[in-house]
């Protein structure tokens, strides 16, 4: 299966384009970050990536999500273990045994081509997403250092229409 990484900083609108990539027939995996905070802030942990378990958490999840999705065809993943390892550099934390467990099995199960999604000039606050624009870009900065220290090859998407972006990505992959 090739496994496809999209990925950028918060609000760049990854989403929108992994939205269409699905209404186009292609597989698509969830962001577990965003899925673990809406969890924990809905029982009650108002910042949970401040809890100790947190990373762990969202490595775990992520690799549930890889394993279900393994059998498809080509197959978008909203980040990746990577994706974390730049969050906790990022937030100064140091990475899990677990996590540097996912980020060296990262390297052989997802296609070395990466899609980075460019922020879209605004980030539009949500329960989930709650950091600045200027944090937003100093994330998307360690986010594109950390792909590119681990010798990913990362395809710009630029900010423009949906539509402009959906092609790029088409183009890039040839799908």
């Amino acid at each position: 299966m090739p496994a496809y990484i999209l990925t950028g900083t918060p609000g760049s609108g990854k989403t929108a384009i992994l939205r269409q990539l699905e209404l186009d027939g292609h597989a698509v995996v969830e962001e577990a970050a965003t899925d673990v905070i809406a969890l924990w802030r809905a029982l009650g942990r108002a910042e949970p990536w401040r809890e100790h378990d947190f990373v762990d958490q969202v490595a775990a999840l992520q690799r549930r999500r890889f394993a279900a999705a393994a059998a498809g065809g080509v197959t978008f993943f909203d980040r990746s273990p990577v994706c974390t390892l730049a969050l906790c550099r990022h937030l100064g934390l140091p990475p899990s045994r677990l996590l540097r467990e996912e980020v060296a099995r990262a390297e052989g199960e997802y296609e070395r081509t990466v899609l980075f999604v460019r922020n879209q000039g605004f980030v539009e606050r949500t329960a989930a997403r709650r950091l600045s624009f200027a944090d937003s870009l100093t994330f998307e900065r360690v986010h594109e250092h950390t792909y590119r220290e681990l010798g990913y090859t990362l395809v710009e998407v630029p900010a423009g229409p949906l539509a402009e972006r959906v092609a790029t990505v088409r183009r890039s992959l040839t799908i």
